[in-house]
């Protein structure tokens, strides 16, 4: 059995060959409906066409954007996902054109294809089944309850999201094994396959790979919408077995539109935040700078007019100022003693600075006897 490209002529369309059939896909809404059975013309000269049979030489039209196989006795014997018309010999070994689909589903035909069942049917049944390979976008996902996820700088934080993703065939035949093996049906559509419990599934598994591209990436949640490439690969791994397996789904695209932390786990991120600000030395001056330029900005609008204002900013100033030098003279004072320690002199013990054998310290004359 194989399938051998016809040439487009006038021919392709004359459907009166005797005891020949030709198979189209029915017409059918390609957002909605992922499998049909194909539509099978018994030529004119065929009076009494067997129900369940396709002749040897019958033609075959695959159209744009479906994969075709054609099933004898609950096996794939035929296979293609290049749009074109065929024809079908009984005589030649098996062909498959797997257009974009790769090499995978070779292996698949080798192994599913010998033992797809039907359960219950006719000793002798052939049937084209068409599937979709539209990628299917706009697929909301979202997750009304909380969810953890691990953040590289935070820790472990409790978050929603919400977003779009998109998928696609990527195994024709898997689908078809799975879902029309169980229970055979002349068309079958996305929301069908895609159920709830598939859904469910997907906004699971994304709180898992949303956590393990922040890990690979070193990234903080605030971030993930740029690494939507990224958490599509991982999404595919976290869904290989009830997803790809199974029924031969690929996720093509995830749209993470946001993620929003609860205010517990927020009160955490300010906390870390603000402790890695007060640590950090370079952080304070540009904070204290930016503080100083808008108590100027306020001083400038006082209603008590802007030298009253500049008076308090001076005062602030000034008490900032002692606080910084009381934190760099104990600095020193910590510095000295250390130094004191090594070099075995004597120190002021109300502020630490060298003695030089006086009577009183001339940093701030204390009384040393």
């Amino acid at each position: 059995m194989g399938l051998i490209k016809a040439l487009t002529s006038s021919a392709t369309t004359a459907l009166g060959d005797q005891f020949k059939e030709f198979v189209s896909c029915p017409e059918v809404d390609d957002k909605t409906v992922i499998i049909a059975r194909g539509n099978v013309s018994h030529g004119e000269g065929n009076k009494k066409p067997s129900a369940g049979v396709i002749s040897n030489g019958s033609k075959i039209a695959i159209p744009q954007g479906w994969a075709m196989m054609l099933v004898d006795n609950g096996k794939v014997v035929e296979f293609s996902a290049e749009p074109g018309e065929y024809i079908y010999d009984t005589s030649s070994e098996p062909s498959i054109f797997t257009g974009g689909l790769g090499k995978g589903i070779i292996d698949t035909f080798k192994t599913i294809g010998s033992r797809f069942t039907f359960g219950g049917q006719t000793a002798r049944d052939q049937r084209v089944y068409y599937v979709n390979l539209l990628n299917v976008t706009g697929n909301k996902f979202g997750s009304p309850q909380p969810k953890k996820i691990t953040d590289e700088k935070y820790g472990i934080l409790e978050v929603t999201f919400f977003g779009e993703y998109a998928y696609k065939v990527e195994d024709p035949i898997k689908l078809v094994n799975t879902v029309i093996g169980a229970n055979p049906k002349d068309e079958v559509t996305f929301s069908e396959v895609v159920g709830d419990q598939l859904k469910a599934e997907f906004s699971e598994q994304l709180t898992k790979a949303i956590s393990q591209v922040m890990r690979i990436k070193k990234v903080s949640f605030g971030d993930m919408g740029l690494y939507g490439s990224d958490l599509s690969d991982q999404m595919n791994n976290e869904l290989l077995k009830d997803w790809t397996d199974k029924y031969g789904f690929k996720i093509t695209d995830v749209s993470l539109g946001d993620i929003n932390v609860t205010e517990k786990s927020m009160e955490r991120i300010n906390k870390i935040d603000d402790a890695t600000i007060f640590s950090n030395a370079n952080l304070q001056s540009g904070l204290m700078a930016s503080a100083t330029a808008d108590a100027m900005k306020k001083a400038a609008d006082n209603k008590n007019g802007a030298m009253m204002g500049f008076a308090g900013l001076n005062m602030a100033q000034g008490a900032g100022g002692a606080a910084m030098n009381a934190a760099n003279q104990n600095a020193q004072a910590q510095g000295g003693m250390v130094a004191g320690a090594v070099t075995g002199g004597k120190f002021c013990p109300n502020c630490g600075a060298p003695t030089n054998g006086g009577n009183f310290c001339s940093q701030c004359g204390n009384k040393l006897n």
